[in-house]
């Protein structure tokens, strides 16, 4: 299971760099099943920022970073071809159908009020995902934010509680997530995904890790131990 953050669609939406990140899916898919969830990045900031300040709804600013992130997953699935699955899934029920295509299943946001990053954990509970891989924009987790705070640490391993914790201050406004948002930790903590982060600016970070390569910072269920 991969989270693809919206960091890999700049606002140019540069086909080359989509491309890199649909060669190393690919690569890692030969052998593999997987489930990728797009976030909406910087061009849904950009929406949502337009639309709270004509006075549009928190529900509504979800709703638009949800299409953009579905956009995102067509261009990805367009990148990928015929390893694609055909749709983009809408609702959880579809990621299950979906899965057992045998062909890389692409995803957005489903509905307001739910990140894609909790999409991405609900899709690993779903289908009983062997880990999840969140890629973003940055290494790891940290005890505190590294642009803010000079001492802030990175964490080679954090468990559900401890990143909570963490994340506690964090913003909750549509597309202003953090790196995961308390419905993704609780899913991965009541079902014991394992899980990580790391730095997907590299997309070569991306096949180290869903390969099982330590990477980045890992959420783990039991100091020293995955899953």
């Amino acid at each position: 299971m991969l989270k693809l953050g919206g960091f890999a669609f700049d606002p140019e939406l540069t086909a080359d760099r989509i491309q890199e990140y649909a060669k190393v899916i690919n690569v890692f898919f030969r052998k593999n099943q997987l489930l990728v969830v797009t976030g909406g990045g910087a061009i849904a900031r950009r929406y949502i920022t337009s639309a709270r300040t004509l006075g549009a709804s928190e529900t509504i600013c979800d709703q638009i970073g949800i299409h953009v992130s579905r956009l995102n997953a067509r261009l990805l699935a367009a990148a990928l071809g015929e390893s694609a699955f055909p749709h983009i899934p809408e609702r959880l029920e579809d990621i299950v159908t979906s899965a057992v295509s045998g062909l890389v299943v692409v995803m957005g946001g489903l509905i307001p009020g739910q990140s894609t990053n909790a999409v991405a954990a609900l899709a690993a509970e779903a289908t009983h995902a062997d880990l999840l891989v969140n890629a973003t924009d940055v290494d790891g987790v940290y005890t505190a934010d590294p642009h803010k705070d000079p001492h802030a640490t990175k964490l080679n391993e954090v468990t559900p509680e401890e990143l909570m914790r963490i994340l506690s201050s964090k913003s909750l406004r549509a597309g202003e997530y953090a790196l995961m948002d308390p419905t993704a930790v609780r899913i991965i903590q009541r079902s014991r995904i394992p899980a990580c982060v790391i730095d997907g600016r590299d997309p070569s970070n991306i096949e180290k890790a869903l390969r099982g390569k330590r990477i980045g910072t890992r959420v783990v269920h039991a100091k020293g131990q995955l899953g």
